[in-house]
């Protein structure tokens, strides 16, 4: 049975992007179909970001409160109640059931289709149903489809390892029993708030990286600090390693993995080595593109290579970015692109642009937290900026920190353009640093001079001042002006300002 419908727009994917893609859309007055074959909502609400940051919390608050005088006194030496810290957990994913959202979807106008989306030549999506695809409808779009089909686990051709059921980010989110011995497989962001997790919730943990560090792509103080927490932990971490034997005799019993001539016993095995873009089999053939990869878009996320500018992607589908907040902020973006074309305005090169290239935010929910935005030193010199960096070590130069815990320890980079006195890219490593990604977004989105920013005064006593020890630098007074005679000035302030370790560099 085949049926066709017509809208304005059809959307694939209805991850935190797609669906914020078409509330927009709808409201601005369009039609709108939304197509998902698994939960409305995404990996990021039901399997990702909210439940992993669920579980993440209870741990930092425990940790913190051990670290408070007068209040670890009261803490109870058995830890975490476990089973609390689920329930919260099956409450903030809404116990896996996509109801509730799927029919605040349809009351705002949005047509839900729940199956799996395929392109089928121009500005058409066939839906599949069922067993054996039996059923079908064929969608055809006016004005655009958009695709946010977003991405799966990666699990590695490693022997055994797949009959062996490695857990995913969605078997660790859901966990209902927390194994006893873990082996994470992956140095980034996800492997360590991972890690995070079980030894948090009481499992011995073996990280295994393939590479030399943990989280190549940020500053390496801030990776040395987070990797030194971790051991600190407990946690086991083996660099330039690969697994290359996995073995688990008995379903649902101890499993053995091998790694450099050596064999460990594990209960469970999570993967953290990456994501798979869901393209391969989303009928990209039809229109002229390959599947199996990310999508390219341009800036107003139209995929290139597609004529008529009908085909739009977002989020993790175009490989920009692979972080919820910047999928929903491309749906927000490409809604206002498609409505005012539905309306027949033509949009100029750079009116109604993603401009998320260069200033991208995220943070690592490790303990400490790791705040990151921007571009660090070496991807800034890389891309030919003239760099110069402020750095701090706290609470040193910002000594009542110490007051929100008992061995406060922190650090923070500032990433500055030489020529323009503009800031690059910002790092910042610390307990309750994860509030101050947004003030350090807004100073590089709006390209505000650095010495600017020390008269957006932040109130006492927050950790907002740890600005204060980088942007009432003495280097800063003046701006840009003082880039002629960095190299002079720099030592003089290395040299003064030592009591207090705040640093400054200039290359």
């Amino acid at each position: 049975m085949k049926a066709t419908k017509d809208f304005d727009v059809v959307v694939v994917g209805a991850g935190v992007g797609g669906v914020a893609a078409v509330r927009k859309l709808a409201s601005a007055g369009l039609s709108v179909a939304l197509v998902e074959d698994r939960l409305v909502g995404g990996e990021c609400h039901y399997f990702g970001c909210n439940p992993s940051k669920t579980l993440l919390r209870p741990i930092e608050v425990f940790n913190l409160a051990k670290a408070v005088p007068g209040v670890r006194e009261t803490i109870s030496d058995e830890g975490l109640d476990v089973a609390a810290v689920f329930a919260k957990r099956d409450a903030i994913i809404e116990h896996l059931s996509d109801q509730d959202r799927t029919a605040s979807l349809r009351q705002a106008g949005v047509a839900v289709f729940h199956g799996i989306g395929r392109l089928s030549g121009e500005r058409t999506v066939r839906v599949t149903y069922g067993p054996g695809d039996t059923a079908e409808a064929v969608l055809t779009a006016r004005h655009a489809v958009v695709l946010a089909t977003g991405t799966r686990p990666n699990v590695p051709e490693i022997p055994g390892l797949a009959q062996a059921r490695p857990w995913t980010n969605r078997d660790l989110t859901t966990m209902t029993q927390v194994p006893a011995r873990a082996l994470v497989v992956g140095g980034g962001p996800v492997a360590v708030e991972f890690a995070t997790i079980l030894t948090g919730l009481g499992s011995a943990v073996t990280l295994l990286v393939r590479e030399n560090a943990l989280l190549l792509n940020i500053e390496p103080e801030a990776r040395e600090l987070v990797t030194q927490s971790l051991r600190s932990k407990g946690v086991t971490i083996h660099f330039e390693t690969e697994l290359s034997a996995v073995a688990r005799p008995v379903a649902g019993g101890p499993v053995t993995a091998t790694f450099q001539r050596q064999t460990i016993e594990v209960d469970e095995i999570v993967l953290a080595a990456g994501r798979r873009t869901n393209t391969d089999n989303l009928g990209l053939e039809t229109v002229g593109l390959p599947g199996g990869g990310i999508v390219s878009v341009n800036d107003h996320l139209q995929a290139v290579g597609v004529t008529g500018g009908w085909l739009y992607a977002l989020g993790d589908t175009t490989g920009r970015a692979r972080l919820s907040h910047i999928s929903t902020y491309h749906g927000r973006v490409v809604a206002d692109i498609i409505a005012a074309r539905a309306a027949g305005r033509e949009l100029s090169e750079n009116e109604l642009t993603a401009r998320d290239t260069g200033n991208l935010a995220q943070v690592i929910h490790t303990d400490p937290q790791v705040v990151t935005a921007g571009r660090t030193e070496s991807q800034a010199r890389a891309e030919g900026f003239a760099v110069r960096t402020l750095t701090a070590h706290y609470p040193d130069p910002v000594s009542f920190l110490a007051l929100y815990r008992d061995g406060f320890d922190g650090w923070a980079k500032l990433v500055i353009n030489a020529e323009t006195n503009t800031l690059l890219g910002a790092t910042f490593v610390g307990p309750q640093f994860s509030e101050l990604a947004q003030a350090a977004t807004l100073a590089i989105v709006a390209k505000l001079p650095v010495s600017l920013l020390r008269h957006a005064v932040a109130p006492h006593p927050t950790v907002n001042q740890v600005w204060d020890a980088l942007v009432w630098d003495p280097l800063l007074t003046h701006g840009s002006e003082l880039a002629p005679s960095l190299e002079n000035e720099a030592q003089k302030v290395q040299k003064g300002t030592q009591a207090n370790r705040l640093s400054y560099q200039a290359r």
